[in-house]
């Protein structure tokens, strides 16, 4: 896959209560949709793993946000609200990636900012987690799990059947929670820049 050209990339400090995010943006030239991170617990932005995907995602066109985020969904909440005041980012469509227990921040926030956030994936998600928000999320959504995560692939599935919006559920064979087998991540990156390419790019 080619590189990025003109890729800019910088990083940021997100006012929110009681602090600042730090975050790091990458902005293709021309970029055709935002996607913002959500790791889960125990990470932070510089994940290898959600790297990963915001590098296929950049490769695609699409500019990324990686963010510090502390637990629960109010400091994503302030990250897509600074988003939408800034003004070369608000115009671009925006998507949100979580993994973990990130997933659950993401679902609350698109339940809360529908006119926002236009398109979503969860990377082994906990959805159940943000259970009481499942049916007020409108945007389309991608659940991604690997096969070998059991009792994850059963929670999204449960989830899924409480989804109200467009909705898919993607298992990868013989891939864990952290999807750490080989083609595994190669696998997300592929089925997340099809989804937010189909949902943000293509309307």
């Amino acid at each position: 896959m080619p590189i990025v050209p003109e890729l800019q990339s910088r990083p940021l400090l997100i006012p929110c209560s009681g602090g600042a995010l730090a975050a790091d943006l990458a902005l293709p030239a021309a970029a055709r949709a935002l996607v913002l991170f959500a790791h889960g617990s125990g990470s932070d932005r510089r994940s290898p793993r959600n790297g990963a995907v915001a590098t296929h995602l950049q490769r695609l066109g699409l500019a990324t946000l990686l963010i510090d985020l502390r637990p629960g969904a109010q400091t994503l909440l302030a990250a897509v609200d600074w988003v939408a005041l800034q003004p070369e980012l608000a115009p671009l469509p925006l998507g949100l990636f979580g993994a973990s227990s990130g997933a659950a921040a993401v679902l609350e926030v698109a339940a809360r900012r529908p006119e926002q956030v236009r398109a979503l994936v969860s990377r082994g998600g906990r959805p159940d987690l943000a259970r009481a928000v499942l049916g007020l999320v409108r945007c389309p959504t991608l659940l991604i799990v690997g096969g070998e995560d059991r009792g994850v692939v059963e929670l999204n599935a449960w989830a899924a059947e409480r989804l109200r919006c467009p909705h898919a559920l993607v298992v990868v064979p013989g891939a864990g929670h952290l999807f750490a087998e080989a083609g595994a991540l190669e696998a997300v990156a592929a089925a997340s820049g099809t989804w937010f390419d189909r949902q943000l790019c293509r309307r």
